[in-house]
């Protein structure tokens, strides 16, 4: 019997590495969001820099990306012109502007870029409370009919666009 207990950190070892390989096999940004098919959440904000009032209705008519952003992100800051290349392309983004400063923002689009349509103001974090925001940049896609239909974790960029992002959105946006 004491032997056995010479092979216990080994057995410790090994359950560690185990579990190590299975966690370092896992994709990061496959995080699972319970708004999937679900109508985007009822909110009410303003546009940044117009002061416009703007609802969860907007997210209807045509379908979209949200990409939640902020100037504070710097992956953020790295999807920024792959965000412009899809808009210039005619992609429809609409923007996020999650836990930032006004003139932040109107100063890093005016010098970086506007890719968005619009960019609704979420300086406390609500709307993206209600989104499941884990934090910037997630990405969503938004069907015609104002429905979740997939979310990103991470930055966009030519491999994700490729992937399920792009093929989502290009599946809705098809005539």
């Amino acid at each position: 019997m004491p032997r056995l207990w010479l092979f216990l950190p080994l057995l410790g070892f090994a359950v560690l590495a185990v579990l190590l390989f299975r966690g370092l096999s896992l994709d990061p940004t496959d995080i699972p969001s319970a708004l999937v098919d679900q109508p985007m959440p009822a909110f009410e904000s303003t546009l940044l820099g117009s002061g416009q009032r703007v609802t969860q209705e907007e997210f209807t008519g045509k379908p979209r990306l949200l990409n939640v952003w902020g100037t504070w992100c710097p992956t953020c800051i790295a999807e920024h012109p792959y965000l412009m290349d899809l808009a210039a392309s005619g992609v429809i983004i609409s923007g996020l502007n999650y836990k930032d400063e006004d003139e932040l923002a109107l100063s890093w689009l005016a010098r970086l870029g506007d890719p968005y349509d619009m960019v609704i103001k979420d300086p406390e974090g609500d709307i993206g409370l209600n989104l499941g925001v884990y934090g910037a940049p997630e990405t969503y896609v938004i069907d015609a009919s104002g429905i979740i239909r997939y979310r990103h974790v991470g930055e966009v960029n030519s491999r994700v666009w490729n992937g399920a992002l792009g093929q989502t959105y290009r599946a809705l946006a098809a005539p």
